[in-house]
């Protein structure tokens, strides 16, 4: 199989979601540590990874983790315009996608091979070709990660 593109969306597939506010505003994202582990698997097996966010208050506390501290490229893409930019940049057939939001459905239908972790908006599975074990920020990058290379890999 050609190694194909994984695309990963932030805010609740790296993260659990939620978004930790005080009186100075958007402060802290919630990770999980199991995650890199998936990821730098998928890195020895020759599969391109790259992010996503839509979330422009909390894009330096992404960044700080995906790009400053994984080495990953991430990109900030309004969800309204995501399935464009991903069709028109890499083409959807050619990606495959980790998302679990309403607005990721689309994705997940339309590109090669879909995860969405385990608590993921119900249309986000639905859409999904692999649902994980774990929830978001606890394991489900791990999970997907697993599951591409026992289905895509020798």
């Amino acid at each position: 199989m050609k190694k194909k593109i994984i695309i990963l969306d932030v805010d609740g597939v790296m993260t659990t979601g939620k978004f930790l506010y005080s009186s100075k505003g958007k402060l802290y994202k919630e990770f999980g540590a199991h995650d890199s582990d998936g990821l730098n698997l998928l890195k020895q097996n020759g599969f391109q990874i790259s992010f996503i966010t839509s979330d422009k208050k909390g894009f330096k506390i992404s960044k700080k983790r995906i790009s400053d501290d994984l080495g990953f490229k991430l990109d900030l893409i309004s969800e309204k315009f995501r399935l464009k930019y991903l069709e028109k940049k890499y083409g959807l057939k050619n990606i495959i996608y980790f998302g679990d939001g309403y607005h990721d459905a689309k994705i997940l239908k339309k590109c090669f091979f879909g995860i969405a972790p385990k608590n993921a908006r119900y249309e986000a599975k639905k859409a999904a070709n692999f649902v994980t074990e774990s929830k978001s920020a606890e394991g489900a990058v791990l999970d997907g990660a697993l599951k591409i290379l026992k289905k895509f890999t020798n």
